[in-house]
């Protein structure tokens, strides 16, 4: 079974921009998703990108770890474990070489789940791998996306 996915990209050149230097381009364009709200993106800080706005890499990284929580809360459920709360503050490591090219090399999640049952907390940790594997964007990736998962019940 095969799935489409459409974006539209939308950038104009910006007057100021046009009048200095046309050697820089502002980098702020917008991606829209029909149905969905507008995305203002650019460049990260560190390629003369606005700031305030999502870049690429933020999106990538936001991509695996949502992906990743969905499947994994997807694989609980198919083993009887409750999951009651799921943080992660995964990080991202993007290697640039000289001549300007550059890629990810890694992707570390740091998944911190709470759940119902104290009897389930080594299978929970386990379930990351299987998460893993059904995860569709880890398994469009050209890197590692390592886990470093913890796991404890849920205490009123």
């Amino acid at each position: 079974m095969k799935h489409l996915f459409k974006a539209t990209l939308n950038w104009t050149i910006n007057k100021n921009q046009e009048e200095s230097s046309k050697r820089f381009y502002s980098k702020t364009h917008q991606i829209k998703i029909e149905g969905k709200p507008v995305l203002d993106i650019s460049a990260a800080k560190a390629f003369k990108g606005d700031p305030s706005l999502y870049n690429p890499e933020d999106l990538l990284l936001s991509s695996l770890v949502s992906c990743h929580m969905m499947s994994y809360l997807y694989v609980c459920s198919q083993n009887g474990i409750e999951v009651l709360e799921y943080l992660d503050n995964a990080e991202a490591t993007l290697e640039v070489n000289p001549d300007g090219s550059g890629r990810f090399v890694e992707v570390r999640l740091h998944p911190k789940v709470k759940i119902s049952n104290s009897d389930k907390i080594e299978l929970a940790l386990e379930l990351h791998q299987k998460a893993n594997q059904l995860c569709f964007i880890a398994n469009s990736c050209n890197f590692s996306v390592l886990h470093e998962a913890s796991c404890e019940v849920f205490t009123i």
